[in-house]
């Protein structure tokens, strides 16, 4: 494609006889027909000028964005809509506005001239007019349009002098010399019109969006053993798979109705005592559903949000993972968590979330957010594991509950926020949710997630999480979570987890991901005397167990990526006596 040298100036030496011009109503009739060479440019940017830099990175906050740093669907009050984006370009009244543009440039007195004449340069935000870029001739018959505009106005006015013949001739000139280019933006905005329209003809619904993502996953353990048989766990290569939908509604155009439907065959490395490990520790994240048939598909999601004003929003839901689905804005674990639409990045399910967040269950409730100011924002929500469930016990009310209370804090910059997190918690006696415990955080430990036999279970959790973008290309978060037990009329005991993780973003290469991640996964650190959860009366874990992962999420394209990655767990069930356990696993995940 031929290209022009963009300096200072729109090709000052025909241009500047364009913007010159100085017409009047006397002079309409004579005038070239505008309308036509005008409607090869209608659509296209308003000024050369605006049109950006190939190379000009937009945002320099946590910045890139990729597609994992937005680890859920955004909330309707996620900080980058309380951010109000203005990427038009402010009209330059003088040409002293603008910063790189000097007197003793040469074409200094032909920009002073649009500028201050004839109000027909536009400046970049940032004060500047990128004189020396390169313009393509398909931007130089865009920045006709101003002209053209700028003509019409004077014309219309009949307050200028009379317009020149030579600069009529030029009009003509230029309509004849870029009448191929207009042509062809004239086919290529029908070539779109017409794809438009078969797309609109067969869209899943104008109002509903369907995404979905498909996993699989090769795995083994490489070492360990059952910390309850005490026997050598199987060695056994698998391939495992699991499938997710969603539909996403809106019927204002601010609400958002979402529902998750998924199914797989993916047997988790530690959810339950009877799994391979016998323990929590190294439950995987993507298991498939303890209480349905392997691959068989069903609702796992079911919520509505809403917004109240345009700084309150309301997330009712039917169906919801817990805390994880309570609709807060953005996840204090970025790079760790997960989403719909990118996959799986963390491994664990306690790399993706602390303690604090653990001991919700699969079911329904309310969450009310309210943001403070562009940097503070505030939640509190209400979940019943059983709510749908009308026996002794359950209910949304009489059942088991998690009440959940959260200030978020992000930086102006973006880079940086913070939460303070509390949970009051309560479990009914001899209750069972769909994680195989109805009580405790799912991961970590069998102590620190078990009751007494006919005993409800209260707890109290405190947790303090941060996450800090060093560069583009380096992060860091960690978090450090406390639980007090009480199991009711028997005693009490003490819970806690803590974990440091590294982010790499673009390692290796552009989208991809590393993650490397340690930890102390949940433990009971303390226990009344006269209570006994199985291992004795008084008897808490023993040791310091360490959670150790890695993974590469290497991008194949935008939306097929491959992560290897493997999870190790020193004295697994916080016992010195069992031996260490390893398990690696390749994932592929397809995004439609």
């Amino acid at each position: 494609m031929f290209k022009v040298l963009w300096n200072y100036g729109l090709v000052i030496p025909v241009l500047f006889n364009v913007f010159f011009i100085l017409s009047s109503a006397a002079l309409a009739a004579e005038a070239p027909d505008l309308s036509e060479l005008k409607s090869g440019v209608e659509g296209l940017s308003p000024s050369i000028a605006t049109q950006p830099e190939s190379n000009q990175t937009a945002n320099l906050e946590v910045t890139k964005r990729p597609d994992y740093l937005l680890s859920q669907e955004p909330s309707l009050l996620s900080q980058e809509t309380f951010t109000e984006q203005d990427d038009s370009l402010p009209q330059v009244n003088s040409v002293s506005e603008l910063s790189d543009v000097q007197p003793t440039d040469w074409a200094f007195q032909a920009i002073q001239s649009l500028v201050e004449r004839y109000g027909a340069i536009a400046g970049y935000a940032d004060g500047t007019f990128k004189g020396n870029r390169a313009l393509t001739r398909y931007e130089f018959a865009a920045g006709l349009n101003t002209a053209l505009d700028r003509i019409n106005q004077i014309i219309g006015s009949s307050t200028a002098d009379l317009v020149r013949q030579e600069d009529l001739d030029t009009i003509k000139k230029l309509r004849e010399e870029f009448s191929t280019e207009l042509a062809a933006l004239r086919g290529r905005i029908d070539a779109v019109d017409a794809k438009l329209g078969v797309i609109e003809s067969q869209q899943f619904s104008p109002t509903v969006k369907l995404t979905g993502r498909v996993q699989f996953v090769l795995g083994s353990l490489f070492a360990g053993n059952n910390v309850i048989t005490g026997q050598r766990a199987p060695r056994v290569v698998t391939l495992q798979d699991s499938v997710t939908l969603r539909l996403n509604a809106s019927f204002t155009g601010k609400d958002s109705l979402g529902v998750t439907m998924g199914g797989g065959n993916i047997e988790s490395l530690g959810q339950t005592r009877a799994g391979l490990l016998g323990t929590y520790d190294g439950r995987t994240a993507d298991n498939a559903n303890l209480t349905r048939p392997r691959n068989d598909l069903s609702i796992g999601g079911l919520r509505y949000r809403f917004p109240l004003d345009s700084k309150t929003q309301v997330n009712i839901y039917a169906l919801s993972d817990g805390a994880n689905e309570l609709g807060f804005t953005v996840p204090i674990n970025p790079y760790f968590e997960s989403s719909l639409a990118t996959g799986s990045n963390g491994i664990s399910r306690f790399s993706r979330r602390a303690l604090v967040y653990q001991y919700g269950d699969a079911g329904g409730g309310i969450a009310v957010l309210h943001r403070l100011n562009q940097q503070f924002q505030v939640g509190i929500a209400y979940s019943a594991p059983n709510a749908n469930n009308p026996g002794a016990n359950t209910g949304f009310f009489t059942g088991r509950y998690l009440a959940l209370g959260q200030i978020l804090y992000t930086s102006p910059e973006k880079n940086f926020r913070a939460a303070l997190t509390y949970v009051n918690t309560y479990s009914p006696p001899n209750a069972v949710g769909l994680s195989g415990t109805n009580f405790g955080p799912a991961a970590g430990s069998n102590l620190v997630n078990s009751t007494v036999a006919g005993t409800g279970t209260v707890a109290n959790l405190y947790g303090v999480q941060a996450f800090y973008q060093f560069s583009p290309k380096f992060a860091m978060n960690g978090w450090v979570s406390y639980g007090a037990h009480r199991y009711l009329g028997r005693g009490d005991g003490n819970a806690m987890d803590w974990a440091v993780g590294m982010s790499f973003p673009d390692l290796g290469k552009e989208g991809s991901l590393g993650g490397l991640f340690v930890g102390m996964a949940p433990k009971l650190t303390r226990l009344s005397s006269n209570v006994d959860l199985g291992a004795g009366l008084g008897q808490a874990d023993k040791d310091l167990s360490l959670h150790i992962e890695g993974f590469y999420q290497y991008k194949i394209t935008d939306k097929i990526d491959i992560t290897p990655g493997f999870i190790w767990v020193t004295a697994p069930d916080s016992n010195a006596n069992n031996p260490d356990s390893l398990f690696a696993w390749i994932r592929t995940v397809y995004r439609f």
